[in-house]
């Protein structure tokens, strides 16, 4: 199978996987407070659609910039665009109305859960992409660091049963759009940022019928929303998923996904600092056995328990 990332879309100085990881964990964990704050002002359908389009705006920018060339045939656009369907337009939409009824925290830890509903993707619809057994103990792990920063023995407490059905139905297709775009875009071998260009732009057009139809902005334009919703676009849309091509196309889409075990803890970051939130044991506590699941699935624990038995 053919990489996009092998192409020359890498830079000469090539950056490892690993820190496009981090970043990506970064990225996305800073998203929830982006989508809170947005809502401030937009809809749901309006701040996605905002969103995309920044995305894309960013991305035309990177391939103008790079002299990429855009695939001619309508089957890679179809292909790639179906991807953005699983990646972007739907669970974009479904994340955006349960965050008008439930906290950031509590859906980036239920975005933390997307390497559980890869796996069954890979078991179930997929079964092309060998799943390895480190990959499995490493998600297995990170799934209860999940529940203890969501201190699961307490319940849902008072959140919308609806806005967390949203939620699940997000992360289903994040788990389905990680192991279709190994499977179907990757061979086209298109590079990573014309790759992200498309997925994004099919995206936003495939938004902007209902975007024509929805409310006016909720409320008035304010320059912490409109950043809020540009940065969410630009980077957590645009840059972030060139990053995301390159990590599924080197290290498989069951790693790829499993940075949704960090984006939890970045979110009770800026929680805690930006927004006022409180911090209880359990939250740091679960956070550590998410990273710990994380290095399980790269195989990276492993690797250095083999070091020692050599030097021994």
């Amino acid at each position: 199978m053919t990489a996009p990332a092998q192409a020359s879309s890498a830079p000469k100085a090539r950056v490892s996987w690993q820190l496009l990881y981090a970043l990506l964990g970064l990225i996305w964990g800073s998203s929830f407070l982006f989508t809170k704050l947005g809502l401030e002002v937009f809809d749901p359908v309006g701040l996605v659609f905002w969103r995309l389009v920044s995305g894309s705006a960013a991305l035309g920018i990177i391939v103008l910039s790079l002299r990429r060339r855009l695939p001619r045939d309508l089957k890679s656009w179809a292909l790639v665009g179906s991807g953005g369907l699983f990646m972007n337009t739907l669970p974009f939409l479904l994340y955006s109305f349960a965050q008008e009824h439930a906290t950031s925290v509590l859906a980036s830890i239920i975005n933390g859960a997307t390497p559980i509903a890869t796996l069954l993707a890979l078991l179930t619809i997929f079964r092309s992409e060998k799943v390895r057994p480190e990959v499995i103990t490493g998600l297995l792990i990170g799934l209860g660091g999940i529940l203890v920063v969501f201190a699961v023995w307490n319940g849902f407490g008072t959140n919308d049963p609806v806005a967390v059905l949203a939620m699940i139905g997000a992360i289903t297709c994040y788990g389905i759009g990680g192991p279709y775009i190994r499977r179907f875009v990757s061979p086209l071998g298109l590079q990573n940022e014309v790759a992200a260009f498309v997925q994004i732009t099919v995206s936003a057009l495939g938004v902007l019928p209902f975007y024509l139809i929805s409310p006016a902005p909720v409320a008035a334009l304010n320059a912490v929303s409109v950043i809020s919703v540009v940065t969410l676009g630009a980077v957590g849309t645009g840059v972030a998923y060139i990053f995301y091509y390159r990590v599924i196309a080197v290290a498989g889409s069951a790693i790829a996904n499993s940075v949704t075990y960090l984006t939890p803890v970045v979110a009770i970051v800026w929680g805690v600092l930006l927004l006022g939130e409180p911090v209880y044991w359990y939250e740091p506590v679960g956070g550590l056995i998410v990273v710990l699941g994380a290095l399980v699935s790269q195989g990276r624990i492993k690797l250095r328990a083999r070091r020692k038995e050599t030097a021994a």
